[in-house]
């Protein structure tokens, strides 16, 4: 699949030869002429199967830009991305799940019919697709608030919620976009070992978006986003 255009100790993981993802020169502008904005500026990295990444950087930093084109949600305006180890398939939901800072979960569906939800506008069957929620479920501890509606969940339980509705396709890599950025510091330590050992369960990358140091130190892989710019020689590396 290719798009051409001109508080825990680190973790460490053995990776494949085969990126999953791959981008090289890769630049996003928002509008033109006089008041166009470079978002992102020619980025060039590889993730790997099981690869644990932090990608760390303000607020602004393009972090999100980043993440949004790794994940097929956006379109490069320059530059080559590809995902040399993922089928020539759709990339959601399947092998690309993405979290976001908020859980959007919709009030008026319970706890599996939201995870179940983006299953079923894929094309399963109803059955298979609940199956497959409740497991997401499951795994986070979650299978016993699968009946409650999204206003009778914490904060902490709507996001991990969204990390249960995202990793209910099966994906290798989870791009997680400052999942923790609305949540109080115990809290977002939960969350943040939920998104580790649901990429370890699976052998799936996860690239995280982070302005939170504690967090960045979890992981052995840190890259930096400053003015549009990418970084992957930094510590971790």
């Amino acid at each position: 699949m290719k798009t051409h255009l001109d508080s825990s100790t680190p973790v460490s993981r053995e990776f494949t030869n085969v990126p999953l993802v791959r981008c090289a020169g890769l630049a996003r502008t928002f509008g033109r002429g006089s008041s166009a904005v470079v978002a992102l500026h020619h980025a060039t990295c590889e993730i790997e199967a099981g690869q644990l990444v932090a990608l760390v950087g303000p607020s602004g930093s393009g972090k999100s830009t980043l993440l949004h084109l790794l994940a097929g949600l956006d379109s490069p305006t320059a530059g080559t991305l590809e995902w040399p180890a993922l089928a020539d398939a759709p990339l959601r939901p399947g092998p690309v799940a993405v979290v976001f800072q908020a859980p959007s979960l919709l009030a008026p569906l319970d706890v599996l019919e939201n995870v179940a939800l983006p299953l079923l506008l894929a094309g399963a069957e109803r059955a298979p697709a609940n199956e497959a929620a409740l497991a997401a479920l499951r795994a986070l501890g979650l299978d016993t608030i699968a009946t409650k509606l999204p206003d009778e969940l914490s904060g902490g339980q709507a996001q991990r919620v969204a990390i249960a509705r995202a990793l209910a396709g099966s994906p290798r890599l989870i791009l997680a976009d400052e999942p923790t950025g609305q949540l109080d510091h115990d809290t977002a330590a939960a969350v943040v070992d939920a998104l580790i050992a649901a990429a370890e369960r699976s052998g799936a990358a996860l690239v995280i978006a982070t302005h939170d140091h504690d967090i960045a130190t979890r992981f052995t892989t840190r890259w930096r986003v400053a003015d549009g710019r990418l970084y992957t020689n930094g510590p971790g590396r």
